[in-house]
């Protein structure tokens, strides 16, 4: 590929995000995703974790019957609860779900360094666990990909409110999607009752954002969504890594 060809193509895919991005405030989710579907050139990931938002938009492309990849990650300190709604999700549309789990070696070499919970010693120490249960699979889903759909919301977090619909991510060469970002929360809840999809049964509990089981607690009544997780740390920005809306390419 010569130099002209290696700009238009970012261009391109950018020029693309633009379109989608107008277009998705006049679409319902089904029409979004199928728009997706239809627009982006090649192999498209998305990746769950199961919580409310993934669970709807697994929905979507399972009903639909999409040519969308469903990924997760399994990091080996997953919820029990987490794991059966998988199974159930499984079960209810007919589908395997692909699983990456983190490199052993990685894994065992971290365990042997900072100790099974050491992710609690300092924020470098848990940002290098999530790298390598999360962010080193997520890099292996979404290689050679063209397109990212994810369940982020806006009403999550301020960092996430910064997110557009649909973005040319230069990291991982692609465009990223988020077709829930101006969903609230009762929203999609309404939308997984409504359709009798399949949930965790932790969200009953308080636990309105899931992750690894050490790492997510219930949040109090008047706490934000992700006051849960890693709430030992007293930064305002808990990101894993996924998904980083100040950054010009991501390090989820």
């Amino acid at each position: 590929m010569n130099d002209q060809s290696r700009r238009r193509v970012p261009d391109e895919r950018s020029a693309l995000a633009q379109r989608l991005d107008g277009a998705f405030a006049d679409l319902d989710l089904n029409q979004r995703l199928a728009a997706v579907r239809g627009a982006v050139e090649g192999r498209i990931v998305f990746t769950t974790s199961f919580g409310l938002e993934d669970q709807a938009i697994s929905h979507a492309i399972f009903t639909q019957d999409l040519a969308i990849d469903v990924v997760t990650f399994d990091t080996g300190r997953l919820f029990p609860e987490t794991h059966a709604v998988w199974a159930e999700t499984e079960q209810r549309y007919g589908q395997r779900i692909r699983a990456l789990l983190p490199a052993r070696a990685a894994v065992e070499d971290w365990i042997a360094q900072h100790g099974i919970d050491g992710f609690r010693s300092s924020v470098a120490a848990r940002q290098s666990c999530c790298s390598l249960r999360k962010v080193e699979p997520l890099g292996r889903a979404l290689a050679g990909a063209a397109g990212w759909v994810t369940g982020v919301r806006a009403e999550q977090s301020a960092e996430r409110a910064m997110m557009s619909f649909v973005a040319a991510d230069a990291q991982y060469g692609l465009i990223k999607l988020n077709p829930l970002l101006d969903w609230t929360r009762d929203r999609v809840a309404r939308f997984v009752r409504d359709h009798r999809i399949p949930y965790n049964s932790l969200h009953d509990r308080g636990f309105l954002s899931i992750g690894c089981a050490p790492c997510t607690r219930a949040v109090a009544p008047d706490e934000p969504e992700r006051a849960g997780r890693w709430w030992w740390e007293q930064q305002e920005k808990k990101e894993c890594g996924l998904h980083l809306a100040s950054a010009p390419a991501l390090v989820h």
